[in-house]
């Protein structure tokens, strides 16, 4: 029966892939044919060996499915790709399998039935584990399936699929936010995920560690009052409401009263926000709820209407982007919701993600739907992909902008010399020969006669020392040795006054750690964006556009997806941490002392974190072979599990001696979206 499947895709390590024809059969099935020699299933060969498909018949295979366990309930005619907490359950799911004893001899393949939505769901699984799990590079990734046929993702809106995302899409996206710190998978949490996303609940996902998307919250009594007054119908109240309304609003109750009677889920949301540094919600749809109760919890509230289905203007964008970008600058998070929180709301957040992290429209959109499934409908992808050039420009501008005024801001201004008359020659002389009085005030000197010195001494100054970050062949520093790490220590910035201290180095039989001040250290920081003061939150109401509120630039919160630190750990404190690790002085290795990991990672992204804490293993950080002892070896196999050992029985069923580990039940979600949300 195994030999009715596709050619199996070798993912590395004893990871395949492969389909069967609908409908698939049953892994039980499978796993008691695949011993017969005649069931053997065919392996894609590797680049530069063998024929396309070669059998094995030697080897042993597990055969497991996600097509009836992590399923995509949709909006409409959408079918993926599953959402982030599938994600994290297919990770830890295909680990387990990894670690189960009794497979240790078995090659895992992961199938599906030849259905090209459960087929392009299943493969995209697989990639993901390679490239977060495994520390793959997005190609590398997708290289055991590139010449697969697989059908492209589409949008959640009624009307024909006009803009299709694929697998590449997804792992790009993904990648470039694990990149920028904008999903940190060790501290995802799958309950918040999970809870929080139900209508009930109150419906909102953290797109980024900046960045909640949200239905919209509605208040039943503010809608009926807004709809007779619209119709005329206002209701007068009677003597004593009108008196109890008197007494709430003298003693400033009146709100906390009518918060009282808000539905759960909106209740909810104020309290989450209120707690997790929310600092402005921006309603970019009618108005379902009064505006003041967002700000009587002291968070800003901004207006940013456009009609549902449609797309925003240049206007609305900017503001947007000046305004959040303000608000992230100063440590708040920003909420944002449409009607449905899909489409109008992952637009503005996408054409942020392009302008501030250099996304394209393709991995913005498709990252946002991992993290939030649905965003952007219909017309709007297209928009954000011909506006993606343009808010690029936006990026690069506002960049030489700031870097001007920097420079402008610490500038000293320059004093035009005056150059005496002739005659005066032999006076200045003079006057330059013998030291002035301290009152006595020196007339200025004609620079041209020194031009000439000035500039043979200036040729003889060596030029400084280029950043680490330079290729080798446009360096103009001279090079003593050929040594990588020895080289670090002359990278330095003599303009900055950065000189390195004397050099202490341990030599080993591959490589030389060296003391003193690295490349990275001496890297300038970067210059972020801040539209500081340049916009204003218009608030409704009032007549007029009004300044938007100070934010205190208090600690953030702990977010659902965390924020990430901005700068890069070195390699000397990398090293230290593993030295604290695995129980090695730091002194012994010539590196800097550290304080040790205090929490082991859940899941290994893919790039090194860039706090102490996140070290997903101490193979990632130990790059010196002294260390690499033992010891050092069992401590690092004990801190690759130690995600898994934290978080497995949380999503997955633990394995026994009747069945092998499985995802636990996927808790379902009651979908807002309505057709009202799309304008075919």
């Amino acid at each position: 029966m195994a030999s009715g499947c596709e050619p199996l895709c070798h993912f590395g390590d004893r990871l395949y892939f492969t389909t069967f024809p609908q409908p698939a059969p049953s892994p039980q099935d499978l796993n008691r044919l695949a011993a017969d020699p005649a069931n053997q299933p065919r392996v894609r060969a590797r680049p530069r060996g063998g024929p396309s498909a070669t059998p094995d018949d030697n080897a042993l295979y597990y055969y497991f499915t996600i097509d009836d366990q992590l399923l995509y309930l949709s909006f409409f005619q959408d079918w993926g790709p599953l959402n982030i907490a599938m994600v994290y359950k297919a990770c830890i799911l295909i680990h387990e399998l990894l670690e189960d004893k009794d497979l240790a001899g078995h090659r895992l393949v992961l199938y599906s039935s030849d259905d090209p939505r459960r087929k392009a769901n299943a493969a995209l699984l697989m990639a993901l584990y390679v490239m977060i799990v495994q520390r793959r590079a997005p190609w590398e990734a997708f290289h055991p399936i590139a010449e697969v046929e697989f059908m492209p993702f589409r949008d959640a809106g009624r009307g024909p699929s006009d803009f299709n995302l694929n697998i590449q899409d997804c792992l790009w996206g993904i990648w470039k936010a694990m990149q920028h710190g904008l999903c940190d998978m060790n501290e995802f949490s799958v309950e918040d995920y999970e809870f929080y996303e139900k209508v009930e609940n109150g419906d909102w996902n953290w797109l980024t560690p900046n960045f909640i998307a949200f239905a919209s919250p509605m208040d039943p009594n503010f809608v009926k009052k807004e709809k007779e007054a619209r119709e005329g119908k206002a209701v007068p109240m009677t003597g004593q409401d009108a008196q109890n309304g008197k007494i709430a609003h003298s003693t400033g109750q009146k709100n906390l009263a009518l918060q009282r009677r808000l539905p759960t889920q909106f209740l909810n949301c104020l309290d989450y926000f209120e707690k997790r540094n929310i600092k402005l919600v921006v309603r970019l749809n009618t108005h379902l709820y009064d505006r003041n109760i967002f700000l009587d919890r002291g968070i800003d509230h901004m207006e940013l209407y456009f009609d549902d289905g449609t797309n925003p203007t240049d206007d609305i964008v900017r503001t947007f982007i000046d305004v959040a970008d303000k608000v992230i600058e100063d440590g708040g998070v920003v909420a944002v919701h449409c009607k449905a929180g899909l489409g109008r709301t992952g637009t503005l957040i996408g054409a942020y993600l392009i302008w501030k992290y250099g996304f394209t429209a393709n991995e913005a959109i498709a990252f946002m739907r991992i993290v939030r499934p649905g965003s952007v409908v219909g017309p709007q992808q297209q928009y954000m992909y011909l506006k993606q050039l343009e808010w690029a420009k936006w990026a690069a501008v506002d960049e030489v902008r700031r870097a001007q005024a920097t420079t402008a801001a610490v500038a000293r201004p320059l004093v035009t010399p005056v150059t005496p008359p002739a005659d005066m020659d032999e006076e200045v002389m003079a006057i330059r020969t013998t030291p002035p009085p301290s009152n006595m005030v020196v007339p200025p000197v004609t620079p041209s006669r020194h031009v000439a010195a000035a500039a043979a001494k200036a040729k003889t100054i060596p030029p400084p020392g280029q950043p680490r970050k330079t290729p080798i062949a446009k360096r103009t520093a001279p090079r003593d040795s050929d040594d990588e790490e020895e080289n670090e220590m002359d990278d330095v910035l003599p303009s900055l006054g950065i000189v390195p201290p004397a050099r202490s180095r341990l030599k080993t039989s591959r490589a030389t750690v060296t003391r003193g001040v690295t490349s990275s250290e001496q890297r300038p920081s970067r210059v972020t964006r801040s539209t500081a003061g340049a916009v204003v939150i218009r608030k409704t109401g009032t007549g007029a556009a009004a300044p938007a509120s100070p934010v205190k630039s208090s600690g953030q919160g702990p977010n659902k997806i965390p924020r990430l630190a901005t700068t890069r750990t070195t390699s000397a404190a990398k090293a230290a941490a593993a030295a604290a690790q695995s129980g090695i002085p730091a002194t012994t290795t010539g590196m800097r002392r550290g304080p040790p990991s205090p929490t082991p990672s859940k899941l290994p992204t893919l790039i090194p974190s860039k706090r102490p804490h996140h070290v997903s293993s101490l193979s990632e950080v130990i790059n010196v072979p002294l260390l690499k002892t033992r010891a050092a070896t069992a401590a690092a196999a004990a801190a690759s599990d130690a995600w898994m050992t934290n978080n497995a029985s949380a999503v997955v069923v633990p394995a026994s001696k009747a069945q092998r580990p499985g995802p636990r039940n996927v808790r379902r979600r009651r979908s807002s979206f309505s057709s009202a949300d799309v304008v075919a």
